[in-house]
């Protein structure tokens, strides 16, 4: 792969969805999961439920003596996490943008707000802001790096 200058910490482009976890890993995660699945009746009082002991016991086993039984489970529910991804990254972006964003744009124009002062004054002779006291010395920032 190729890098870029601009590159971020997620692939936005191009065909390779990179790689799953271990299958050890996810054998060991899917043990973690039905080992709560199985506690959680108990905080209602009711009994656990024996089961999920037994597919927890049955990953946990898997993944330490044949992690490589696990890979096409792996795939799958890597395969599964890039299709969620795909649907529930814009939802939730949009929710952000929509619900947080636009309504805060909104209720600051009705209030006249104009933090970044883009508003147009025609009687205005300069836009620059002028510091009391004044900032540092120009000399002061020669040779910053």
């Amino acid at each position: 792969m190729k890098t870029n200058e601009t590159e971020t910490h997620e692939r936005l482009t191009g065909d390779e969805p990179g790689e799953g976890g271990t299958d050890r890993g996810f054998g060991i995660v899917f043990a973690v999961v039905f080992v709560i699945i199985g506690l959680f009746p108990l905080l209602d009082g009711g009994p656990p439920r024996g089961w999920a002991f037994g597919v927890a016991g049955a990953f946990l086993a898997v993944a330490f003596a044949r992690p490589a039984l696990l890979a096409p489970f792996n795939r799958v529910w890597f395969k599964f996490g890039l299709l969620l991804q795909r649907v529930v990254n814009p939802l939730v972006m949009a929710v952000i943008y929509f619900g947080v964003v636009t309504p805060t744009g909104l209720i600051m124009r009705a209030l006249g707000k104009d933090p970044l002062r883009l508003r147009y004054d025609p009687d205005a002779e300069s836009y620059w802001l002028h510091r009391d006291p004044p900032g540092p010395a120009r000399e002061s920032m020669k040779n910053q790096f």
